[in-house]
């Protein structure tokens, strides 16, 4: 399998190394039996979603809270939701809370596509220190400008999305 220009090269560097050529010989020939072969992509473990039931519980944990009628009512629940009409008969409207109060829904991280930035869905989440990368606690709003600014002159994305979200043109 092996021609003589590579064979005189073998030994050539064998003798140069002070390794043998058998073995210079079986490292050629695998690389000219595999290089053409793309190494596998690693498999991303599988992250379990949440139920419905474990989501409220977590939401209502958040809220120190027992049952819905009485997170309704929470001082804190109240504020933090401005008085909006969360619909908490389905698993979006307790979604759209863990989402908001706790983080990220397991299983929603490193996510691609049309309105993820740094793996999270800008559609789902109102954080943009998350999205641009910055400290919750410290972020400025200097810095979420220089951060938006940075991600909107560069947005990876294929031609046919032209109207993507921080789109500079």
């Amino acid at each position: 399998m092996l021609n003589d220009v590579v064979r005189a090269e073998i030994a050539k560097v064998a003798s140069e190394q002070g390794i043998e050529i058998s073995v210079l010989e079986h490292f050629a020939e695998f690389v000219i039996a595999n290089y053409r072969k793309k190494t596998p992509a690693p498999k991303k473990p599988k992250v379990k979603k949440l139920t419905l039931a474990q989501v409220k519980s977590a939401v209502l944990a958040f809220f120190e809270v027992s049952d819905t009628k009485t997170l309704k009512k929470a001082p804190r629940f109240v504020m933090g939701t401005n008085r909006q009409n969360i619909k908490l008969t389905g698993k979006a409207g307790w979604q759209a809370l863990y989402r908001q109060f706790i983080g990220i829904l397991p299983g929603e991280e490193n996510e691609t596509g049309y309105g993820c930035i740094n793996g999270i869905n800008i559609f789902n989440y109102a954080l943009p220190w998350r999205a641009f990368g910055l400290d919750p606690k410290t972020a400025t709003t200097a810095q979420v400008k220089t951060a938006y600014r940075n991600l909107s002159s560069h947005v990876d994305c294929q031609p046919e999305c032209e109207n993507i979200p921080f789109n500079s043109n």
